[in-house]
């Protein structure tokens, strides 16, 4: 058993999203690899922004996770990933368990990162971004 890191998750939390992540292959012999010890890997990349040969060693193989993050990034049925799928429904259990509604109510857009529309005048240049606004 290996110390977590701050991007794992709890196994609690994983058999929330277990069924989903298994449903992306048929499996035809038991795994031979814990998938909530490749799921927290790849959390771990997506988080420490690290290359697939740089995850620590207490982690699968990187080879393995990486082969497990290919048939996750599958579309599946729905249209989506089967980890955005996980993603998804780990963030509305979390959503529902801090008593909070399921499904946002609001969302804020920062209107710098918006692009005008077509119909919108020039107003300038943005020598950062080299565009005009």
């Amino acid at each position: 058993m290996r110390e977590p890191y701050p991007s794992d998750i709890t196994r609690e939390q994983f058999e929330v999203i277990k069924y989903i992540l298994e449903s992306a292959r048929k499996e035809t012999k038991p795994r031979k690899i814990d998938i909530y010890e490749v799921f927290c890997a790849i959390l771990y990349i997506v988080k420490e922004g690290c290359t697939w040969r740089g995850l620590p060693h207490d982690f699968p193989k990187w080879k393995r996770v990486y082969d497990y993050f290919q048939i996750w990034g599958e579309e599946s049925e729905s249209g989506k990933s089967y980890f955005e799928q996980a993603m998804h429904e780990l963030v509305m259990a979390e959503r529902v368990q801090s008593g909070r509604e399921v499904q946002t109510s609001m969302v804020i857009i920062d209107s710098k990162s918006v692009k005008n529309t077509d119909l919108a005048e020039e107003k300038g240049y943005d020598a950062g971004k080299k565009l005009p606004v």
